[in-house]
């Protein structure tokens, strides 16, 4: 029975400080970017995060077009042109542009390039 609540402590924990969300981001980004010296690109990130915190000015855009464009198209595989709705929605919240609470409408369409390159 302890076990039980040590562990649910620890969940409630990660929950209430988004450790988890933070993780998914810095792996996410340790990924798509692979740096060459990952200890000091994850401390940058962290140091990043933390300035804009302190100062409340958005974090700073880590992604240039090539790289929006890039992710696209490892997505769209086919080459049709779209991704799902599902891959969009998958992309947004690894990039951590999209809560798991936030509801994003599915129109039934297709997420063409330039609507994924307005939204990220």
């Amino acid at each position: 029975m302890a076990t039980s609540s040590r562990e649910q402590e620890a969940r409630d924990y990660l929950e209430k400080h988004r450790i988890m969300e933070l993780l998914n981001y810095l792996t996410s980004n340790l990924l798509f970017f692979q740096p060459d010296k990952p200890r000091e690109y994850l401390v940058s990130l962290l140091e990043r995060l933390r300035l804009a915190k302190i100062t409340g000015v958005a974090f700073p855009f880590l992604m240039d077009q090539s790289n929006i464009v890039a992710m696209f198209e490892m997505m769209d595989s086919s080459n049709k042109g779209t991704i799902s709705f599902v891959q969009y929605k998958e992309a947004l919240n690894t990039l951590g542009l999209c809560t798991a609470d936030e509801v994003l409408k599915d129109d039934g369409h297709g997420i063409t390039l330039d609507k994924f390159k307005q939204e990220v």
